[in-house]
């Protein structure tokens, strides 16, 4: 009755793998498209931006204008008036006019001029950015069909899955098989493995000899107490490696190892702090021989000095 159980728990496993494989696929899949999205909606973006310069400089060059021919009208009429002139003085003074006038209208002129030639440039930009946008949008579109038939053959393919995921679950614990789809979930796709020697190889923890015992019995179903997944006993030509840990706590091979490391770490780590000191000691010796003669030498000097005061 168990061995079937399991027949039917493995065979469940690999429906499930599939199953929630291709679920986690349809939604993934459409977040392909959030890089395409992102730079069209850049480019829409950067397109309204310029058409408002754009539409700023067009109005600018109207102000111009207007103001180049109201320049160009105050000339003509100063110009008009050098007939009624009748005396030097006043004919310097209108002719300064005439002259500030026509500046006045050339300087319009030639801003008229630079700024329509940078319409031109930004228009020219314009029509290249909604070329652009276009051909992304379409780019964008044929993804978008693309991705629509992938998600569509997944679905066909989730529904196969589901069917025979029906037919067979009947019969099975309902808290077992709950127990059992979440665990796939979160244990890449491993809900039942082997007991090896007195070793899950799920989590590859070494189990007590009396549970690995109610395992290889085969009398119930059973979870691992570390990794949870569930448990079947697989012979291998020699006998399990059985622990007995009644009252001792369970080691991890994996950790066992790791502490090996870290102890020879350790060890390494306080034979270069030993040395360090060694050479520190050293120094300071040296610092003290260096001061202990300079003393002497400074003693022996003032000895001298007193001689030859005496």
């Amino acid at each position: 009755m168990v061995q079937e159980v399991f027949d039917k728990l493995r065979t469940l496993q690999e429906i499930l793998s599939a199953k929630y494989s291709l679920e986690k696929e349809i939604q993934e899949i459409p977040k392909a498209l959030a890089t395409k999205t992102e730079v069209v909606a850049r480019l829409k973006k950067s397109y309204i931006e310029k058409n408002e310069q754009y539409e700023a400089t067009k109005q600018r060059i109207k102000n111009l204008r207007e103001r180049m021919l109201e320049a160009e009208q105050n000339r003509e009429k100063l110009e008009s008036q050098m007939d009624l002139i009748k005396t030097q003085r006043e004919y310097e003074a209108l002719d300064k006019e005439i002259r500030d006038a026509a500046d006045k209208e050339l300087q319009f002129r030639r801003d008229l001029q630079k700024e329509e030639k940078i319409l031109e440039e930004m228009l020219h930009a314009l029509e290249r950015e909604e070329s652009l946008i276009k051909e992304q949008e379409e780019e964008l579109r044929q993804e978008q069909e693309k991705i629509r038939s992938e998600i569509e053959k997944r679905q066909e393919q989730l529904k196969i899955l589901e069917g025979q995921e029906k037919e067979i679950i009947p019969g099975l614990d309902p808290e077992m098989l709950f127990k059992f789809e979440r665990i796939i979930r979160s244990k890449s796709g491993l809900g039942i493995v082997a007991l090896k020697r007195g070793v899950c190889s799920g989590c590859h923890m070494i189990l007590p000899m009396q549970f690995v015992n109610e395992v290889r019995s085969g009398k119930s179903i059973l979870f691992c107490p570390y990794c949870s997944r569930i448990l079947f006993y697989e012979e291998e030509g020699e006998e399990p490696y059985l622990v007995e840990t009644v009252g001792e706590p369970i080691f991890d091979i994996d950790d066992i190892e790791a502490e090996e490391e870290e102890q020879e770490e350790e060890e390494e780590e306080l034979e270069e702090e030993f040395e360090e000191e060694e050479v520190e000691d050293e120094e300071e010796e040296e610092e003290l021989e260096e001061e202990f003669e300079e003393e002497e030498v400074e003693e022996e000097e003032e000895i001298e000095e007193t001689e030859e005061d005496v």
